[in-house]
């Protein structure tokens, strides 16, 4: 979406397209789409490459339906190799998987001044820049009690 409207552009309105689980909430709100609406998107897919597992699609998790939202709970309570990929039999980098776990994080912030730019996510994933703990999205905690997490 970014590279299609140019540098010129800060915002722009536009109807709806794309895969649910990878668009950024503000493309349902109706709010104007900024260059974080990618940011977001790429958020979910890292984290559905670290975990194999298709963000769209229902997690067989009773206490978080959302694949995403049981991501962020783990990641804070540092247990990020419970969701890695199956198929790698656990053979990572953990150091790295954290950070990427991190960065997903940050990606998927709301409101979208809290996302990183895509220039700083590619600075965070060469480890030029350093990556704190992400809070969990309020957008994701109403899916669960509030007393749950």
């Amino acid at each position: 979406m970014a590279k299609l409207l140019g540098r010129d552009f800060s915002r722009a309105l536009t109807t709806i397209r794309g895969t649910f689980g990878y668009l950024a909430p503000e493309w349902y709100s109706g709010e104007a789409i900024t260059e974080k609406a990618d940011v977001y998107s790429f958020g979910m897919m890292l984290f559905e490459i670290i975990s194999g597992k298709r963000n769209a699609n229902k997690f067989n998790n009773t206490r978080y339906p959302y694949f995403p939202l049981y991501a962020m709970v783990k990641m804070n309570e540092g247990e990020v190799l419970c969701f890695l990929d199956d198929k790698l039999g656990g053979n990572v980098n953990v150091v790295e998987l954290i950070r990427a776990c991190k960065i997903a994080g940050w990606c998927i912030q709301e409101p979208e001044i809290h996302r990183p730019s895509m220039r700083k996510v590619v600075l965070m994933l060469e480890g030029v820049i350093s990556v704190g703990i992400p809070p969990v999205p309020k957008s994701l905690l109403n899916l669960v009690d509030a007393e749950d997490y």
